[in-house]
C-alpha cells in the first residue's frame, strides 16, 4: 500500500518543504475512497553524524593476505602485517620413496610465491617494502571464540628471512617472487630429509608460521594476495656414478584459512579523529570539521541518530512515515583515485553504546544499502549515497520506550580492506546530509 500511494503522491506532485501546512490533499487507494489525505514533504528534522571505533574486527578466515601501510592525510598511519600458518599434502621428500633414497637428495632454494588477488588501496607508483619473519609463537587464539582480530599479534624473530622491494602491479594475472634465506631452507630441508617431519604436527611444531612485516622507511600502499600464495622449496635428486639430475619442489600452502589473518592498524596521532574514544561512545562531527570517517579494517565508522523523530506523530491524529530518503555525501576532495569512492555502504542497526542487533531491513526483511550515484557534474553535486530509511524511521516514531536505535555506516569487506570515507554532515559547508520524510496523514 505504501507503494502505491508514493506512486499517486508523485503523480500529482504534491508536496510541501518542512512541517508546516502548505499541504497537498488528495483521494488514495480503494481502502481511503472519499477519504482527504494529506502529503507533506519534511525535510528540516535534524540528523545527527559522529564517528565510532569498533573494539574489534574479525581479520581471520578473509581469503585475503593484507600487507603494506601508507600514511593518510586524513585517517592517519595505516599499517597490515599478515600472519599465516603453513601446512603440505605431503611430509615426504617425494611420494613413496624409500628412506634410503633420501641420501640423493639436496637442497637447491626456498622461495615465497604471492599471488595478487586485484586488491590494493594507496600509491601504487611508489616502491613498497616488506620483510618476512618466523613466528616463535603458534597460531592459535588467545580468545574462546578460535578467531583471530584486526588488533590481534603473535610474537616472531627480529631476523628476517626474505625481504623485497617492489612495485605493485596488483591488477595483473602474475605473482612476486622473493627468495627467502638459504640457511632457513636448508634447515627445514634437512628435518624433511632426516624425517624429522613426518606429519602436520611435527612439521607445525618446527615452523609455527610466518608472518609479512612491511617496513617503516616507505610507506604508499596496502596489497592484497591471495590464498592460492605458497611457500616453495626446490631440491634435486642426483643418481648415483651419474651427472643426471631430477627436479622437485614441495609446496607448503594455505590448507587453513581459519590459521591466517590481518593485524591492521592506524596511528591516529595529529588527525582530527585522533581522541576518537572507546568503543561504546562517540566522537561528534561538530568536533571533527562537521565530517564523518568510516574505514575498513581498523573499525572506524559513522553512526546517524535522528534525535527528535519522535515528535512526528504529533503531526496528526493518524499518520504514517510512507517513506525516507537519506542523503550522505562525501567530502570534496577526500576521494581520489588513489582513494576510491566504494558503491556502496553497508547499514547497520545500533544502541546508544554502538552494540549492533542486525542490518537495517526493509519492511520484506531484504538488507538495504545505502547506494552510490556517481553521475558527472561540473561541482560533484550528484556524488552521493541514497538510503531508504522509511521503515526505520516509522518504527523509531512509534517507539514507546525513551530508547532509540542509530544506524551505523560501514564499508563493505569491512574486515578484509583499508578502504575509507569521509561524509558531511548537517551543518557541513559543501556536502551537508539531507533527510527526506514523506508523511502522510489520514
Amino acid at each position: 500500500m505504501y507503494k502505491y500511494i508514493l506512486m499517486l503522491f508523485f503523480a500529482f506532485a504534491i508536496v510541501s518543504c518542512g512541517t508546516d501546512t502548505d499541504a497537498g490533499e488528495f483521494v488514495v487507494g480503494s481502502d481511503y475512497l472519499a477519504v482527504n489525505n494529506k502529503v507533506i514533504l519534511i525535510d528540516t528534522v535534524t540528523v545527527e553524524m559522529a564517528t565510532i571505533n569498533f573494539d574489534s574486527l574479525i581479520t581471520s578466515n578473509q581469503s585475503r593476505i593484507l600487507v603494506g601501510n601508507y600514511d593518510d592525510p586524513l585517517f592517519g598511519k595505516v599499517k597490515s602485517n599478515s600472519y599465516f600458518q603453513l601446512a603440505s599434502d605431503s611430509y615426504s621428500l617425494v611420494s613413496g620413496a624409500s628412506d634410503t633414497e633420501a641420501t640423493n637428495y639436496v637442497f637447491d632454494s626456498i622461495s615465497m610465491i604471492l599471488k595478487y588477488d586485484n586488491y590494493y588501496y594507496g600509491d601504487t607508483t611508489k616502491v613498497q617494502t616488506f620483510n618476512i619473519h618466523r613466528l616463535i609463537q603458534k597460531v592459535k587464539p588467545n580468545t574462546d571464540d578460535d578467531s583471530f582480530y584486526n588488533n590481534s599479534a603473535l610474537n616472531y624473530s627480529p631476523e628476517s628471512l626474505g625481504t623485497i622491494s617492489y612495485k605493485p602491479r596488483p591488477t595483473e594475472k602474475d605473482s612476486i617472487n622473493i627468495k627467502m634465506d638459504a640457511a632457513f631452507g636448508q634447515a627445514l630441508f634437512q628435518r624433511f630429509k632426516q624425517r624429522d617431519i613426518t606429519d602436520f604436527d611435527s612439521f607445525s611444531e618446527y615452523l609455527k608460521g610466518l608472518v609479512l612485516v612491511p617496513s617503516t622507511e616507505n610507506s604508499s600502499s596496502v596489497i592484497g594476495f591471495a590464498l592460492t600464495s605458497k611457500v616453495r622449496l626446490y631440491y634435486s635428486k642426483y643418481l648415483s656414478g651419474t651427472d643426471t639430475e631430477t627436479s622437485y619442489v614441495k609446496d607448503f600452502t594455505f590448507l587453513d584459512a581459519t590459521k591466517q589473518f590481518n593485524a591492521i592498524s592506524l596511528d591516529k596521532t595529529g588527525t582530527l579523529i585522533q581522541n576518537l574514544p572507546a568503543s561504546s561512545s562517540k566522537l561528534s562531527s561538530l568536533l571533527t570539521n562537521n565530517q564523518g570517517y568510516i574505514q575498513s579494517g581498523t573499525g572506524v565508522a559513522c553512526r546517524i541518530d535522528f534525535p527528535n523523530i519522535k515528535q512526528l506523530r504529533y503531526i496528526s491524529d493518524k499518520g504514517a512515515i510512507v517513506d525516507a530518503e537519506l542523503i550522505l555525501k562525501p567530502v570534496n576532495n577526500t576521494y581520489s583515485e588513489k582513494f576510491p569512492l566504494s558503491d556502496s555502504l553497508r547499514v547497520f542497526v545500533a544502541d546508544k553504546l554502538n552494540r549492533i542487533s542486525g542490518t537495517l531491513n526493509s519492511s520484506s526483511g531484504t538488507a538495504l544499502y545505502a547506494n552510490l550515484n556517481k553521475q558527472s557534474d561540473e561541482f560533484n553535486e550528484n556524488v552521493q549515497y541514497s538510503l531508504s530509511v522509511g521503515n526505520f524511521l516509522q518504527k523509531e516514531m512509534l517507539r514507546q520506550s525513551d530508547s532509540r536505535s542509530s544506524l551505523v555506516l560501514v564499508l563493505p569487506n569491512i574486515a578484509k580492506a583499508v578502504n575509507r570515507l569521509v561524509l558531511g554532515d548537517q551543518k557541513h559547508l559543501n556536502n551537508k546530509i539531507q533527510l527526506k520524510i514523506y508523511y502522510i496523514s489520514y
